[in-house]
């Protein structure tokens, strides 16, 4: 692990993220993350998309146990900064024993502003392990787990106490990122145990991604899902929505008004794909609440979290309808201070410069011209050909070279 900025005072302390939360709910505008990414979230692709607008970043899911033992595992999966700028970061942990997710955040409790436990990659390796969504089926496991982990970084002296630490230097958060199950009443006895009595909550927020293990990313979010677990839980603590946030303009929740929605009951919690609701669509019977845009003060969310999104849209939550130039030289100048492999900067470029995942499929390069990419076998060939692009598309002379 490398060292955080410093200061004369020595380590700069990360903000807690629930004074993050707080600060976007007096705003009344959405907190916005960045999503846990096998790969692709590291460090130069997190400060490429805090700078255009992202309040959180998540690094990719950690094994605990490999970080726990291996030396090398905890230098190559942990990047932070020591010389930049170190975004908001939280840490995923996969785990599936208390201790081991105990110990793993003690370790990267100095250097982080929390630590988040995956209990939603769907991947059938993470699941043969009893990792990701293979913990919706183990609620009293992840209570455990959670609970040590709160108990272990309190006895070194963290702040654990959530909102009541929000301003002090040494606090941390808890949190888990879930799927959900065909039957929300399942979903509901789950969060009801991990997250324990209201007045007393065991994590910080819950990250709901309102598909099950087994629904491919192809199909809609189940929004009516979301929207009965918000309802319920989201006066209790935080709720960020993760899938299919790929366009400001066309975000996949509906305004409600917080008096005109009730949780069903029991007999319509088991909720068929036929029963899913598209993005954006809103089933109020009142036509002026169609036009509300959403907003946390009339929605039950707090924020949205997104993943494919800001692969082909690093300046997304900062509005932009598709990739701007300006965020392909921003990642690229954060390769040049965080490097990364030339694979792994290629295949983001290739994302940044093709259509986008919302409305405006415009790409900055045609496919003829993205076909090139498979050429590079350096990071200074990637670099001159961008440059060259950049002039040739935008008329303005590209800076890569310059500024590296």
């Amino acid at each position: 692990m490398g060292s955080v900025t410093k200061n004369e005072d020595g380590f700069i302390p990360p903000s807690h993220p629930l004074k993050i939360f707080d600060a976007a709910r007096r705003e009344d505008r959405f907190l916005y993350a960045c999503a846990p990414m096998v790969r692709y979230s590291k460090l130069a692709f997190r400060q490429t998309v805090h700078k255009y607008g992202v309040d959180l970043c998540w690094t990719p899911m950690i094994l605990a146990k490999e970080f726990n033992r291996n030396q090398f595992a905890r230098d190559s999966d942990f990047t932070i900064s020591t010389t930049g700028v170190q975004p908001p970061t939280i840490v995923q942990f996969g785990a599936n024993v208390p201790l081991e997710l105990a110990r793993a955040s003690t370790l990267v409790a100095p250097y982080v502003s929390g630590v988040d436990l995956n209990c939603g990659c769907p991947q059938s390796w993470a699941c043969a392990e009893t990792l990701g969504a293979a913990l919706m089926n183990k609620r009293e496991l992840v209570r455990d787990m959670v609970v040590e982990t709160r108990e272990h970084l309190a006895r070194d002296g963290w702040a654990v106490g959530m909102e009541k630490d929000m301003d002090n230097p040494r606090g941390r958060s808890v949190s888990v990122k879930i799927r959900v199950h065909d039957d929300l009443r399942r979903t509901m006895d789950y969060l009801d145990t991990v997250i324990g009595h209201p007045q007393n909550r065991l994590v910080d927020w819950v990250t709901i991604h309102p598909r099950t293990r087994h629904t491919p990313s192809t199909t809609p979010i189940r929004t009516e899902a979301l929207e009965i677990l918000t309802e319920k839980y989201s006066r209790t603590l935080p709720i960020l929505l993760s899938g299919d946030v790929f366009d400001l303009a066309a975000l996949p929740i509906r305004a409600t008004s917080p008096s005109s929605t009730t949780i069903p009951d029991l007999a319509t919690l088991t909720l068929k794909e036929e029963k899913q609701i598209p993005p954006n669509t809103c089933t109020s019977d009142s036509a002026a609440a169609e036009k509300i845009q959403p907003r946390p003060s009339n929605t039950n969310l707090a924020g949205f979290m997104s993943a494919r999104g800001l692969l082909a849209n690093p300046a997304l939550f900062a509005g932009h309808p598709r990739c701007p130039w300006e965020a392909v030289e921003t990642f690229m100048c954060n390769v040049a201070r965080c490097p990364l492999p030339l694979k792994l900067v290629v295949h983001h470029v290739q994302e940044m410069c093709g259509p986008g995942m919302g409305d405006d499929k415009t790409a900055l390069l045609s496919k003829k011209e993205r076909a090139r990419f498979v050429d590079f076998t350096n990071m200074a060939d990637l670099i001159d050909f961008l440059d060259e692009k950049i002039e040739e598309h935008t008329g303005q002379k590209g800076g890569m070279r310059r500024d590296l």
